[in-house]
């Protein structure tokens, strides 16, 4: 690992990054290079020399179709070769630099950090799989445990799975976030080889089992001629089932067997029902309702809303119950060309599965799709213990007013929450914005020492001489300041934003790190719409009904975003970051948005700052008398 950083991460070293240590092994040996099948044998003598005999071989052939292929991403890895892609590639990377704050373990003591970064520079999806992998090996984990951490089968919505079966999965999903793509992964450690398959089932995997004590898997059928009498058995990998081969034993291993072996080998059912804390047991019911029609229109205003915003947008999520389909193409003027102040979701365009990674239908495949998250501080990803379900369960990332209440006033089990300001003084001008970001992200990082395990970002502070920092520039940079520090899985991150209200908004503020979020102005503009007569009131006759409505619309929207990037799960796009920015500068990426590719530079913070103060004097303009333009 040392050396790995030291030359790949090298900028003076020409072909660095052609740098790769197969494998240090003493129990496999890893034969790897861009060639073609034909090219192999020739290649490497060892391969035709018959003194040679072993009792496994893992072999991948296939091209690549996302990354440049080169002689270190040439696959098989060290432990497990990969058919498919991962589409939560740079979120599962995020993540893993983050967790390296609260790991430690017995095997390594002081020298763990000497590991880190776990994911080497310039790695393919395959390359930061096997790295993960390897980490988790090396620290004491098994193969089977550590693959099926990270592949999980669908078990959200899977009513007819076996409690200890569903209690080890979602105890381990407070723990690692699912690695989300179409896969099917073979590994191997020697003593044992094996091949998963991710929940959705999107790559083939085909295998015989013969009477002469062969097993024979491939992405096809033929890839070896075996004679029809000789077959004792032959099927296909399901979606989220593992097969297993152990030599010790000599044996296959079925996927029921091996996952009831993890399932039972610690109490994690108990450990959930003791450990878990749900919104159900904290949410009040004699907190203010939050509606607030005096100043409504104004805040409306000064957080970008328009008259096409609540006619094409937020009643249609109501009146139909799902995110509003318009036409393809988007004619108007791009954000960064824009003369008009433009909200900063609109710099971003979300990215879309393509060429062999295929989108998924999220009404079809409903039963693999999940909106559930537990948030809040995470343990030691390295250790096994009651504590690590000490979380928070969300099922939904869209929190009602009174659900928020109940998480900023909550003491339940040590748990208490912070909430910073995102405003900053009109008079500041644009200087305010990237001072208002420093002291967000200093308060942040102060709220973890003070251990807090909740903060709320919120712009209720909004008025006549305070302008509201966008969320979405709010969250990126708290959550990337704290990955930085390593202290991101130590809080979770909360939003009271009055200017999310669109599916759009909402995904790229979960896309950037926010654990949830509470849209309260969305539910004040709906409800003064169906005071006005503008929703049904024989169908939204109360505001808890018009409340969730829009949650369901918001969901069903979602869950349309994430499937069309392949993504099933929400854990899994939680800071992703799958979208590209258009027009952001540099600078602003770098703090905000680290790691997302911006093809055109642009608009800076001073830019983002005067957009701000533009559409803030919409709401609250400075000279009274003056006459908004119609």
């Amino acid at each position: 690992k040392r050396s790995s950083h030291a030359l790949r991460g090298s900028s003076q070293l020409k072909h660095a990054l052609q740098f790769y240590i197969c494998s240090l092994s003493t129990k496999v040996i890893i034969y790897k290079g861009m060639l073609t099948s034909g090219q192999v044998l020739p290649y490497y003598p060892d391969l035709r020399d018959t003194d040679f005999e072993t009792h496994l071989a893992m072999v991948h052939s296939r091209f690549s179709t996302n990354t440049f292929p080169s002689w270190d991403r040439a696959q098989p890895l060290r432990f497990m070769s990969h058919n498919g892609e991962i589409n939560t590639l740079r979120g599962n990377s995020n993540w893993m630099r983050a967790r390296r704050g609260r790991a430690s373990s017995p095997l390594f003591g002081d020298d763990l950090p000497k590991l880190f970064p776990v994911v080497e520079p310039h790695c393919s999806d395959t390359g930061t799989f096997d790295n993960v992998l390897e980490f988790l090996l090396m620290t004491g984990r098994s193969l089977q445990e550590a693959i099926l951490m990270m592949v999980p089968e669908a078990w959200q919505k899977h009513e007819s799975m076996p409690e200890e079966k569903r209690a080890f999965y979602e105890y381990f999903s407070c723990m690692m976030e699912p690695w989300d793509g179409p896969a099917s992964i073979a590994f191997t450690d020697g003593h044992y080889i094996g091949a998963v398959l991710d929940r959705n089932g999107l790559r083939p995997s085909r295998y015989y089992i013969t009477h002469d004590d062969r097993v024979i898997m491939a992405s096809e059928v033929g890839v070896l001629p075996v004679a029809p009498e000789l077959v004792k058995e032959k099927g296909r990998l399901q979606p989220g089932r593992i097969f297993l081969v152990d030599f010790e034993q000599g044996r296959l291993i079925p996927d029921e067997e091996v996952k009831h072996l993890f399932a039972a080998e610690r109490p994690y059912a108990q450990w959930l029902r003791e450990q878990r804390i749900t919104l159900e047991e904290l949410a009040p019911k004699d907190e203010p309702h939050g509606f607030y029609p005096e100043t409504l229109l104004q805040r409306m205003q000064a957080f970008g809303y328009t008259t096409e915003t609540m006619q094409f947008m937020l009643l249609p999520m109501i009146q139909q119950a799902r995110d509003p389909v318009g036409s393809m193409g988007n004619d108007s003027a791009l954000a960064c060309l824009s003369d008009q102040p433009r909200m900063i979701y609109d710099y971003f365009k979300q990215l879309f599965a393509q060429v062999t990674n295929p989108a998924i239908d999220s009404i079809r495949e409903e039963v693999v799709m999940s909106l559930e998250c537990y948030v809040g501080p995470e343990q030691n990803l390295l250790d096994v213990t009651p504590e690590h379900c000490h979380r928070l369960l969300v099922p939904h990332p869209i929190l009602t007013n009174e659900e928020l209440a109940a998480l900023e006033h909550m003491t339940k089990r040590g748990w208490k929450t912070k909430k910073i300001d995102i405003t900053f003084d009109r008079a500041e001008g644009k200087a305010g914005l990237t001072k208002a970001l420093d002291r967000i992200c200093a308060e942040a990082e102060a709220a973890i020492d003070d251990n807090y395990t909740l903060i709320i970002l919120s712009d209720r502070n909004i008025g006549q001489d305070r302008v509201a920092v966008s969320s979405l520039l709010a969250t990126g940079a708290v959550h990337h300041h704290l990955i930085r520090q390593a202290k991101r899985t130590q809080i979770g991150i909360i939003l009271e934003s009055g200017e999310a209200r669109e599916v759009h908004h909402h995904c790229l503020l979960i896309g950037y790190g926010a654990d949830a979020i509470n849209p309260y102005l969305a539910f004040e503009a709906l409800w003064q719409a169906r005071l006005d007569g503008l929703l049904p009131g024989e169908k939204y006759d109360s505001d808890e009904k018009i409340v969730s409505g829009y949650r369901k619309a918001v969901a069903k929207g979602m869950l349309k975003v994430m499937a069309k990037m392949g993504i099933s799960t929400l854990q899994s796009y939680k800071g992703a970051q799958i979208f590209e920015a258009l027009g952001l500068r540099d600078e602003v990426v770098d703090v905000c948005f680290n790691g997302t590719a911006s093809r055109i530079q642009g608009v800076s913070f001073d830019v983002l700052a005067e957009e701000l103060l533009r559409r803030h004097a919409l709401g609250y303009p400075t000279d009274e008398a003056r006459k908004l333009p119609t």
